[in-house]
């Protein structure tokens, strides 16, 4: 019952975003966010215990771990673990123990005592809390083209979108980073285009695209520069369903992006090691631990968030990847198109 209600209250927001999305009705979104809370429930459920002590610590603590890598892990957002970064600023690999040995303990008597030290732990970070920031030089633009299923960045889009990132240039930023899809579908077109027009530009952009092959697509990086583009990062995990579609490799079907799950953890870009995160890899817990396992200079989260119009999605996005930023201490550039 506690992992329904908090798996249900932590993606309160899949409803409408799949109404969003897919322009269909409420329904459809209700039964798509108790589908995807089943398989948390379940593995919760099948791991539960009435035993008393070390037993149902360590059922628990299998239960975390179950939900934080694939394959059962590609619905394990908003994990609580995520809140080491909150409780534990700054101590990095430490916090994250902390935080874990926290949650085993909960599921003891240890609770009655630990229950005060956490929230004091949550109060005092509240009133030291400092937001991570950008390396020197890097910007991250948001924007705000809205958008709609299968619709990719335009010709007016990608002007804009340039004439973006050269005031930025000019107000002396020599990295730029813009949202999941801010390069729309990536071709050799598009690509003398941004060539061409940052001719004369000492700036190294980080751009969202799709790269299109024979059996589907790569939801992508690109790092482009007057010089050209070269792809940075290959998505991990993309989204269930929407954009990841395994069923139609088992069927012999192309379409759909390819998930590279644990394929290029770390991407270098601007003189700097990145870990990179698209959309749903921010609530997840694999993709920014094995990144940040390879010691990265700074993290880089970007997203493209029409469909969440009227939802929390992309505010839960950002402070997952703040809280990641903050418990190792690390810069953050966060590029968002809503």
């Amino acid at each position: 019952m506690v992992a329904a209600g908090y798996f249900l209250a932590a993606s309160r927001g899949l409803p409408q975003g799949v109404v969003n999305f897919y322009g269909s009705g409420f329904g459809a979104g209700i039964a798509l966010w108790f589908g995807a809370a089943a398989t948390f429930v379940l593995v919760h459920g099948i791991m539960w215990t009435a035993r008393p002590g070390i037993a149902k610590a360590l059922r628990y603590g299998l239960a975390a771990i179950l939900m934080s890598v694939p394959p059962f892990g590609i619905v394990g957002w908003a994990h609580p673990v995520t809140a080491a970064g909150v409780l534990f600023p700054g101590w990095g690999w430490w916090g994250l123990a902390a935080a874990a040995i926290g949650l085993l303990a909960m599921t003891t008597r240890i609770r009655l005592v630990l229950t005060p030290i956490l929230a004091g732990l949550w109060i005092w970070s509240i009133a030291t809390w400092t937001p991570p920031v950008p390396p020197n030089g890097w910007v991250g633009i948001d924007s705000h083209f809205g958008g709609a299923r299968d619709e990719f960045a335009g010709y007016a889009q990608h002007l804009e979108t340039i004439a973006s990132v050269t005031a930025a240039a000019r107000a002396g930023n020599a990295v730029v980073v813009l949202p999941e899809g801010a390069a729309g579908m990536w071709t050799s077109t598009v690509r003398n285009l941004w060539r061409d027009r940052l001719a004369g530009l000492d700036v190294e952009v980080n751009a969202g695209a799709i790269v299109v092959d024979g059996r589907g697509y790569d939801n992508v990086m690109l790092g482009i520069s007057s010089s050209g583009a070269d792809v940075l990062y290959r998505e991990r995990m993309p989204v269930p369903v929407s954009m990841w579609q395994p069923w139609r490799d088992l069927s012999g079907q192309s379409g759909g992006a390819h998930a590279h799950f644990f394929d290029n953890p770390i991407a270098t870009f601007g003189g700097r090691r990145l870990a990179p995160l698209i959309c749903y890899e921010q609530l997840l817990v694999w993709p920014v631990l094995q990144s940040l396992f390879y010691g990265p200079d700074v993290i880089v989260a970007t997203g493209n968030g029409w469909w969440t119009a009227d939802t929390t999605i992309v505010a839960i996005q950002r402070a997952s990847a703040i809280a990641w930023a903050r418990l190792f201490n690390l810069p953050l550039v966060t590029a968002f198109n809503t």
